[in-house]
């Protein structure tokens, strides 16, 4: 245990955001090097970890994270075997300490404990959040994470279908397992999701070039702009490799079945996000005053309250629109949670991204009914009317309650069904199940012998960790099955399955 006191001495101390007039200005992340905590209060961080007798912690975080070791470590300043601890169970902690919500805050006893009717000594959870970027970050800088080339190679080969995190920790064990493993994928550039899909304000693409660089240097091959099922069809790439991993994702965005839709100015979050982000990487030319998703000088509705309108609403801010309205049809959480709303159940409480703190409105329990538009078919305006929950949990409107929101720039973000609709699916003779995920066993294997499911495409969408740790159990179960052995790759996590058609 790092101090048996800890708690009792010190409170809780986020990592301080950059300014907002500063931070919106630009598109790097909201939190800086300049804003780094030192190390002598990330060690005081740290030192509040009470390395309970049952860690909720570690069923907390998908990935199995050894938290109260690295957190020890960190206390002691030996930040090295810190590193060493972290990266045993997490191929990418860097990402997951900037992107992912942090499940095992949520689970920490410290959080747990502040619940408890006048109980105020335990100060919040421990920072593992932001002790895990850091512990990540001074490896780095460091040096202290070179390539991990395997010592011998197999004679097999493993062909992984799309790089987002499910992806690379995927090829990233495989790899050091000695295997040969190409990934496809179909954009120009490797990363998913962490390349196009999230802003630089949340995590800049350095971060993830640095990762892909030592993925190279230990023998991964990245092949860009195929895309798999038209460049390459589904036998082709079962007869140039012993294993074939899915890991492309859950883009089929939720529509939003309404009268108007059909408007221009109305689109899905991700279609906006990805082309954002694209100027931002100068990939594409700045957008002109006129485009059609350039936020510059409109009225932005945002239908969705997730990270996804999140990172809209971000976005739009920086892109300089004139308003910015996020709506919701669930009611405004709470500011605490209920004392018996604990654990392993996720806190329902009231949540602001950084985002939130940079402009736009939120509103709560309201539905979209229609879209408006003039008379040469753009959108002006959305109809939408309070709701309140039935006994039967669905959403009833309030009479008389019906509202116009104005808005220039409609974006959708509802949340997504699965994997995008490809030919691969079809051709390698998959299954999807009611929710839209792609059907898988235990051992992540689909009805199709040598094909493996793994990350949101069979899951469905989640969180950066879980797609990780997915990754990494689909590895140990292809090195095991490539081996006809036992794998020595450890498999954190048994997928989430629905029954397969066989």
């Amino acid at each position: 245990m790092a101090d048996p006191q800890g708690f009792l001495h010190r409170t809780r101390q986020e990592r301080a955001r950059r300014a907002v007039p500063q931070r919106v200005q630009d598109w790097r992340e909201v939190y800086t090097d300049a804003n780094q905590q030192s190390p002598a209060a990330l060690r005081a961080q740290a030192s509040r970890c009470m390395d309970c007798g049952v860690p909720f912690c570690h069923q907390g975080c998908p990935l199995g994270n050894l938290i109260p070791d690295w957190n020890d470590l960190t206390w002691r300043n030996t930040w090295e075997q810190a590193s060493i601890s972290l990266h045993s169970t997490n191929n990418f902690p860097e990402f997951t300490g900037r992107l992912c919500p942090a499940p095992c805050e949520a689970a920490c006893v410290l959080s747990i404990n502040a619940l408890a009717p006048g109980n105020k000594a335990s100060g919040g959870a421990v920072t593992i959040k932001h002790i895990e970027q850091s512990i990540a970050d001074r490896a780095w800088a460091d040096g202290q994470l070179p390539p991990q080339p395997p010592e011998w190679l197999t004679d097999k080969t493993v062909g992984i279908v799309g790089s987002g995190p499910a992806g690379l920790a995927a090829a990233q064990q495989l790899t050091r397992a000695g295997h040969t493993v190409v990934v496809y994928e179909r954009d120009d550039r490797i990363g998913g999701l962490m390349r196009y899909g999230i802003p630089d304000f949340k995590q800049e693409r350095w971060v993830l070039e640095r990762r892909l660089e030592q993925m190279r240097a230990e023998g991964t091959q990245f092949r860009v702009g195929v895309d798999v099922g038209t460049d390459i069809t589904g036998q082709q790439l079962l007869d140039r490799h012993d294993a074939v991993l899915l890991t492309v994702g859950a883009l089929r965005h939720r529509e939003l079945d309404v009268p108007g839709r059909e408007l221009r100015g109305i689109y899905p979050a991700m279609h906006y996000l990805t082309q954002a982000n694209r100027v931002v990487a100068g990939d594409l030319p700045a957008l002109e005053l006129d485009a059609p998703l350039n936020a510059q000088g409109k009225r932005v509705l945002i239908v969705g309250g997730g990270d996804t309108g999140a990172d809209c609403l971000g976005t739009a801010t920086r892109q300089g629109a004139a308003q910015i309205v996020q709506l919701q049809i669930n009611p405004r959480p709470p500011e605490a949670a209920d004392a018996a709303d604990v654990w392993p159940t996720w806190p329902l409480i009231f949540r602001s991204a950084p985002a939130y703190e940079e402009g736009g409105q939120r509103l709560f329990a309201l539905s979209t009914q229609a879209f408006l538009g003039d008379e040469s078919g753009q959108v002006r305006a959305a109809q939408v009317v309070a709701v309140e929950k039935a006994a039967d949990g669905s959403y009833q409107p309030v009479p008389g309650s019906e509202q116009e929101l104005q808005a220039d720039l409609v974006l959708l973000a509802l949340g997504f069904r699965g994997p995008e609709d490809m030919a691969i699916i079809e051709q390698l003779s998959l299954s999807r199940d009611r929710a839209g995920r792609l059907q898988r066993g235990q051992d992540y294997q689909t009805c199709t012998p040598g094909v493996y499911v793994a990350g949101d495409a069979g899951r469905g969408a989640s969180l950066v960790v879980w797609a990780i740790a997915e990754g990494r159990a689909a590895a140990a179960s292809i090195d095991a099955k490539l081996r006809q052995a036992p794998s020595a790759l450890p498999s954190p996590v048994t997928p989430t399955l629905a029954p397969m058609a066989l």
